[in-house]
């Protein structure tokens, strides 16, 4: 089987690195502190919480995990809230006597549905919430549920919201009040509000938000580079392959030692030396699965591309070709015909809104590396 993972959540196999991230939020969840973990996209935040549930779990801990920018309003986040509140308990019989129990102001419809594996599960919705006032009224019931559920079960809680940058969308930032105030009393649940846009991030934890030191902030950071090469040549050699010396090291450069893109990068080149009967992977066996990639991807490039205008694709592949470096400068905005510094600076704006470019150690990089690389190969 491939042992490298990506688009989904790391498994304990495929596993990298991150042993003091993973002890200190253990560690944090378990004394009930409420952590901010700050990551970009692709630095493995939502296999760091789930490895810290399951820690969690096997020490006889209630764990609770929502994905904050899967809804579309905040009613729809609080009945999914809620349902995954109740869900920490197995039985539905007892589900449908805890929410007669948590609610008492808003009566929620309880039905019980098939999911897409044909397993049981309540749904739960709040069809009498129309107004704001009915809104705050649920909202204040459904954060008082975690320390109502740990103490009726005598065990401790810990919650996951990931992408938790999306909840100030919901009603104009009122939510952080209510959570807030409801969390900080909450002593036997540990939380981990865990978003992948860092401005956002960094905003809500800003001096006159609700959660300004509300708790411990981590920042993750990447995997030494020395460390992930040691682990994709030690994967190779375990299932059976012989990889090229500086194969590691080159799946991790031409990846930009991004998590997601080192494992979809040496996922597949592992399955193209398996389906070419290889013992041994070479970098020209890198190179070629590299090209057959961009290939594969290359109408929707050439479709992001062309969303962008032309001030933002010159932007875009001076970025590529500066490393991220200098842009403003006057050199590299004469080499690259960029126009003043201003018009660059709002092009490089646009490029982190889509996603295309992030910034990081004083330079912008590119978000995918398939897309730097074929930035780099197919525009002039």
């Amino acid at each position: 089987m491939n042992p490298f993972v990506y688009g989904e959540v790391t498994p304990v196999s495929s596993f990298v690195d991150r042993e003091q991230e993973l002890d200190r939020l253990v560690g944090d969840l378990a004394a009930g502190q409420k952590v901010f973990l700050i990551s970009p996209r692709r630095f493995g935040k939502s296999s760091l919480i789930r490895q810290a549930m399951r820690a969690m779990a096997r020490r006889s801990v209630l764990t609770v995990e929502v994905t904050v920018s899967s809804y579309s309003s905040y009613v729809a986040f609080l009945e999914g809230y809620a349902r995954a509140l109740v869900a920490s308990e197995t039985r539905l019989d007892r589900m449908t006597a805890w929410l007669t129990e948590l609610f008492t102001s808003v009566r929620p419809e309880v039905r019980v549905e098939a999911d897409t594996a044909g397993k049981r599960r309540l749904a739960i919705s709040f069809p009498t919430v129309r107004t704001a006032r009915d809104q705050a009224r649920l909202a204040e019931e459904v954060f008082a549920m975690p320390a109502r559920i740990a103490a009726g079960r005598g065990r401790r809680l810990a919650v996951a919201l990931d992408e938790f940058q999306a909840i100030a969308g919901f009603d104009g930032g009122q939510i952080e009040h209510a959570l807030r105030a409801a969390v900080q009393h909450q002593r036997d649940v540990g939380y981990v509000f865990a978003g992948s846009e860092p401005t956002l991030m960094e905003r809500m934890l800003g001096r006159k938000r609700p959660f300004y030191k509300a708790g411990p902030v981590m920042r993750l950071e990447r995997i030494p580079a020395d460390r992930f090469s040691d682990f994709i040549d030690g994967r190779f050699r375990r299932t059976g392959f012989k990889p090229e010396a500086g194969l590691g090291p080159a799946i991790v450069d031409l990846a930009g030692n991004m998590p997601y893109d080192v494992q979809r990068l040496a996922h597949e080149t592992w399955d193209d030396a398996k389906v070419a009967g290889r013992k041994t992977v070479k970098l020209d066996d890198l190179h070629a699965t590299l090209k057959r990639l961009l290939a594969e991807y290359d109408t929707l490039f050439e479709q992001s591309w062309q969303s962008l205008t032309l001030a933002q694709r010159a932007t875009l592949r001076a970025a590529v070709v500066e490393d991220g470096r200098e842009l403003l400068s006057a050199d590299v905005r004469t080499r690259h015909r960029l126009g003043g510094a201003s018009t660059v600076q709002a092009c490089l704006g646009a490029l982190i809104r889509h996603e295309i470019l992030m910034r990081e150690a004083g330079r912008y990089v590119v978000v995918d590396s398939l897309t730097r690389e074929w930035v780099a190969r197919k525009t002039y």
